[in-house]
C-alpha cells in the first residue's frame, strides 16, 4: 500500500511534462490532465480508506534511506482525506476550464500553458499535504508558488500583472521567513524531520521555542491569509481567470492553514501561543466579513469572506483538543468545496450578465434561474444555514469551544455567530440585487439603499457577454452536488475528521515510522 504514496507526486509531474510536449494539442493536453487528477483521486481514496481502516499512518523513504536523512513521505487520515477533497475540487474546476477553453479559445487560459502550470499546481498542493519534513513542505510551497503565478497572469492584462506582482512579492516574503525557521531549526536540532523535532523540541528552552513557533506561525500565516497578514488577497484573486481564481480560493490558502495545524499540534505541543491564536481568529473573523460588507462586485465580496472563514479555522485550531481539530478538519473540507463552488457560480455569472458588480447585474432569477439556483445554495451553505455542512461545522466548533468555557472562548463564539450572519446577510444581499432585482428597474432606488458602494472597487467594471457551454454548467452543478453531498453524508464525513483529530493528539513514535518506511 506504501508504493501508492509517491504516486501522489510523481503522476502529476508526469502529466504535466506530457501535457506541455503535446502543447500544439488542446485534446490530448485536455484528457492527460483528467486522466491524471482521477488517478489520484482514486489512489488518495484507496489511502484514506487504508489509513482509516489501520488507524496507521503510511511513511515512504525516497529511495530507501533511513530517517532522517531521505526524503520521507508522510500520509495519515488528515494528508489523504485533504488529497482526495482537493483532486476532487481540481478534477471539477479542470471541466469548467475546459468549457471556458474551448468557447473562447485561449483569451483567458491559453491551453498550451495552461494544463502543465494546472498540474504543476496540483504536485505542489499533493507535495506539500504529504511531506513529512519541514524543507520538503517549502519545496511543495515553491512548487505552487511558481504554478500560481504563470497562472495568476494568464491573459497578461495590466491589472493581472500588477496583482500578479504583488502576490508573487507576498509569498516570496513568506518563502524567506520559513526558509529562515527552517534553517534555525535546523541549527537547534540537526533534524527537520517533522517526527524528530517533535521528539526534540522540549529539549530547546521555552524562549527559543517561542521564537521558531512565531517564525513558523507569520510565514504560514501569509499563505493562509490570516489578519492583519491578509491584505494582499482581496486585490489578488480576483483580477485572475475564473476557473484560477475558484482553485486559488478553495485550496491554496487551505495548503496554509494545513501547515499551521501540522505546527501547533505536532511540532509545539509544549509551547502554544492559543491566546494570542484565538485574538487572531477573532480579528480575522470581524474584519474579513466587515470588508465584503464594503464591496460591490461578486468577487471581492467572496475573496473577504474568504478571509473571514479562515478565522475560523484558526478558532478551532486554538482551542487545541482533538475535539475542536477534528472539527476544523471538517470545516476545513466544508470550506474548500463551498467556496470554490460560489466562485464557478460567479463566473457563470460573469459570463451571462456581462459584469459581476451587483450594482450593475440585475434581472437573473428571470433570465437565468439555473444560475441563480447554483449560486444560492453554496451561498446559504457558507451563511451557515442548518441543515447544511457549514452549519454543522460551526456548531462543531462553538460546541468545542464551550467545552473550554472561557470568557475568551465565548467571545469568540459570539464572535463567530455575528460572523455567520453577516456572512449570510452579504451574500443575500448581493443575491437580492443580482438575481430578483427587474432588468428594466431604475438603478436610482437601488443607489438610495446602498449608494455608499458606487464607490467600491471594481464598482462599475463591465465585460463581454459570453456563450455559457454546457460543460461551464455541469461542472459547476456537480460541485454544487458535492457541497449538498457533505450536508447528507455529513456523519461519515465528520466521524473521518473526528478521528483524524484524535490521531494528530497523539505523538508519533520514530521507531515505529521507521519500522513502517521498511514494509
Amino acid at each position: 500500500m506504501t508504493a501508492l504514496v509517491p504516486l501522489l507526486v510523481t503522476i502529476p509531474l508526469l502529466g504535466a511534462a506530457i501535457a506541455l510536449i503535446a502543447g500544439r494539442h488542446r485534446r490530448i493536453q485536455v484528457i492527460v490532465s483528467i486522466v491524471t487528477l482521477s488517478l489520484v483521486c482514486i489512489i488518495a481514496a484507496v489511502l484514506l480508506a487504508a489509513v482509516d481502516a489501520s488507524n496507521e499512518p503510511f511513511a515512504v523513504s525516497v529511495g530507501d534511506w533511513p530517517i532522517p536523512f531521505g526524503i520521507v513521505l508522510y500520509v495519515d487520515r488528515l494528508a489523504s482525506l485533504l488529497i482526495v477533497v482537493s483532486s476532487i475540487v481540481l478534477l471539477a474546476v479542470l471541466l469548467f476550464s475546459v468549457g471556458q477553453g474551448a468557447a473562447d479559445g485561449d483569451d483567458e487560459t491559453p491551453v498550451s500553458i495552461f494544463h502543465p502550470s494546472y498540474l504543476i499546481l496540483s504536485a505542489g498542493i499533493f507535495t506539500a499535504f504529504i511531506a513529512g519534513d519541514l524543507f520538503n513542505l517549502y519545496v511543495g510551497f515553491e512548487i505552487l508558488l511558481v504554478a500560481s503565478f504563470v497562472l495568476i497572469t494568464l491573459g497578461s492584462t495590466e491589472s493581472r500583472i500588477r496583482t500578479g506582482v504583488v502576490y508573487i512579492v507576498v509569498s516570496l516574503v513568506s518563502s524567506i521567513l520559513f526558509l529562515s525557521a527552517i534553517a534555525a531549526i535546523y541549527g537547534a536540532l540537526g533534524t527537520v524531520n517533522m517526527v524528530q523535532l517533535s521528539e526534540r523540541m522540549t529539549e530547546l528552552p521555552q524562549n527559543v521555542q517561542l521564537m521558531l513557533h512565531v517564525l513558523l506561525v507569520v510565514a504560514f500565516s501569509i499563505k493562509a491569509a490570516v489578519f492583519p497578514l491578509s491584505f494582499w488577497l482581496p486585490d489578488s484573486y480576483p483580477t485572475a481567470p475564473a476557473p484560477v481564481t475558484a482553485v486559488f480560493a478553495g485550496l491554496l490558502t487551505k495548503v496554509g492553514v494545513y501547515a499551521l495545524i501540522r505546527t501547533e499540534t505536532q511540532l509545539f505541543r509544549d509551547n502554544d501561543i492559543n491566546v494570542v491564536l484565538l485574538i487572531v481568529a477573532l480579528a480575522t473573523m470581524i474584519v474579513g466579513i466587515l470588508g465584503a460588507l464594503a464591496q460591490a462586485e461578486l468577487k471581492r465580496i467572496l475573496s473577504f469572506t474568504l478571509v473571514s472563514h479562515v478565522g475560523y479555522m484558526v478558532f478551532g485550531l486554538a482551542i487545541a483538543t482533538p475535539l475542536a481539530i477534528g472539527a476544523t478538519i471538517y470545516y476545513m473540507v466544508h470550506h474548500i468545496v463551498v467556496q470554490t463552488t460560489l466562485f464557478l457560480a460567479v463566473g457563470l455569472v460573469e459570463r451571462r450578465a456581462g459584469s459581476t458588480s451587483i450594482l450593475r447585474v440585475k434581472g437573473l432569477m428571470k433570465a437565468a434561474p439555473i444560475i441563480a439556483l447554483l449560486y444560492f445554495i453554496p451561498a446559504v451553505n457558507l451563511g451557515g444555514l442548518p441543515p447544511f455542512s457549514g452549519f454543522i461545522g460551526k456548531y462543531a466548533l462553538f460546541d468545542a469551544a464551550a467545552e473550554v468555557g472561557t470568557p475568551l472562548m465565548m467571545t469568540l463564539i459570539v464572535g463567530g455567530v455575528a460572523t455567520s450572519l453577516l456572512t449570510l446577510y452579504a451574500l443575500m444581499r448581493a443575491w437580492n440585487l443580482s438575481f430578483w432585482r427587474e432588468d428594466g428597474e431604475d438603478s436610482a432606488e437601488t443607489e438610495a439603499r446602498i449608494g455608499y458602494l458606487g464607490d467600491a472597487p471594481a464598482a462599475s467594471v463591465e465585460t463581454e457577454r459570453r456563450v455559457i457551454p454546457k460543460i461551464m454548467t455541469a461542472a459547476t452543478m456537480g460541485m454544487v452536488a458535492i457541497t449538498v453531498a457533505l450536508t447528507v453524508f455529513a456523519g461519515p464525513l465528520y466521524e473521518i475528521a473526528a478521528r483524524a483529530g484524535e490521531q494528530l493528539s497523539v505523538p508519533v513514535n520514530l521507531t515505529e515510522l521507521q519500522e513502517g518506511t521498511r514494509q
